[in-house]
């Protein structure tokens, strides 16, 4: 049957259970409905067919939307039974047939169905794989992460020493305002609050005490923290996964460069670099806050808060707050650059591990901070 726009459809019975559809001319978006039409209506029309045949070496033209038509032919022959089969095509439309995804085209209506929901033994059985799978990449990155270390001491000239300070300076030098602005506001905020219960006792002094003693134990290191998390644990997880997607982390692989000694060390010990200065100057800015409200807010002047700052104040309470800034920042770098190297090769993933990377370097820094006012009490 010739249709309008050039295209033939010619049906030849091989046997009384197989037809062969001859098609000619061209099958574009023009014709392409009618060619579906008559194809469908010839097949239905003899119900005792059940193989189909297409010889395709007439077509001198076929568009994608002549593909569409040969793929949702099949698809509807296929559920209803029959068998289905190309015996020539013309290598112009074998080629641009090779372009198409034919097989998530033919995806079976069984396939696309929701999937049945997980009971409460599949979920757990899940949640305990994944949790092991974790441990083991954390382990294993440890144990890279430490066999670098040990050949950065034996070698130290193969370390990269641009990588190292170009980290130094954004993980701290550029976190300096975040870090000031933030440890002024919390002094400031700390004092207020310790002063309108202080005051009603007359200790208005002791404000000093309480804002000191808090950023220097607890407030600073674990607010640098995680700012340190919200910036650089995020960027790393975020550089090194994109460069993942990019397939440089294997193009590095191929030439001989370990990944974790090329990207991940300079930045851990950039990071433990930087991060007890930053808590230095966060402890300074906090106590400075305190100090604005002491004079503002409580007519003190500034000898007398100092002086009773530097009385309340032990070396021990600022050597903690840097033993934990020093924790702090490792184990921020080191779970930002192992969210990295988890990434998988899409944009989607890169994202949902820069996230993890935040979410997990907080809750480190919590947990660690903890464990070491737990061990500073008792010890």
């Amino acid at each position: 049957m010739n249709n309008e726009e050039g295209s033939q459809v010619k049906l030849v019975p091989s046997d009384k259970n197989r037809v062969t559809f001859f098609i000619s001319g061209s099958v574009t978006i023009e014709n392409s409905v009618q060619v579906r039409k008559e194809i469908l209506a010839k097949v239905t029309s003899d119900i005792s067919v059940n193989v189909v045949e297409f010889d395709l070496g007439g077509v001198t033209v076929m568009d994608s939307a002549g593909i569409a038509v040969l793929v949702d032919v099949q698809k509807y022959l296929k559920e209803h039974g029959f068998e289905f089969h190309i015996v020539s095509l013309p290598s112009k439309v074998s080629g641009f047939l090779k372009l198409v995804d034919t097989h998530s085209l033919l995806v079976s209506k069984e396939a696309l169905r929701p999937k049945k929901k997980r009971n409460v033994i599949e979920y757990i059985g899940e949640v305990t794989l994944e949790g092991l799978e974790e441990c083991r990449s954390v382990v294993t990155f440890l144990g890279e992460i430490v066999v670098a270390l040990a050949s950065l001491i034996r070698h130290p000239k193969r370390m990269r020493w641009d990588d190292f300070f170009l980290f130094v300076e954004r993980a701290g030098t550029d976190a300096l305002p975040i870090v000031s602005l933030l440890s002024l506001l919390m002094g400031l905020i700390m004092a207020f609050q310790a002063a309108v219960q202080l005051r009603q006792f007359g200790a208005n002094i002791f404000v000093a005490d309480l804002v000191g003693i808090s950023i220097l134990r607890e407030l600073g290191p674990l607010l640098t923290a995680i700012i340190i998390a919200g910036r650089s644990g995020a960027s790393f997880a975020a550089e090194i996964g994109t460069m993942k997607v990019s397939e440089e982390i294997d193009a590095l692989s191929t030439m001989g460069f370990k990944a974790v000694s090329f990207l991940a060390l300079p930045r851990i010990l950039a990071a433990t670099f930087v991060g007890p200065f930053l808590t230095l100057v966060g402890d300074f800015v906090g106590v400075f806050g305190g100090l604005i409200v002491g004079m503002i807010s409580l007519d003190l002047s500034p000898t007398a808060y100092l002086e009773e700052t530097y009385t309340a104040i032990t070396f021990f309470d600022l050597f903690s707050g840097l033993i934990k800034s020093v924790a702090f920042a490792v184990l921020i770098a080191g779970v930002g650059c192992l969210r990295g190297f988890q990434v998988e090769r899409s944009a989607d993933s890169v994202g949902k591990k820069t996230t993890s990377a935040v979410v997990s370097g907080i809750f480190l820094i919590v947990f660690a901070d903890a464990i070491f006012t737990i061990i500073f009490h008792y010890f």
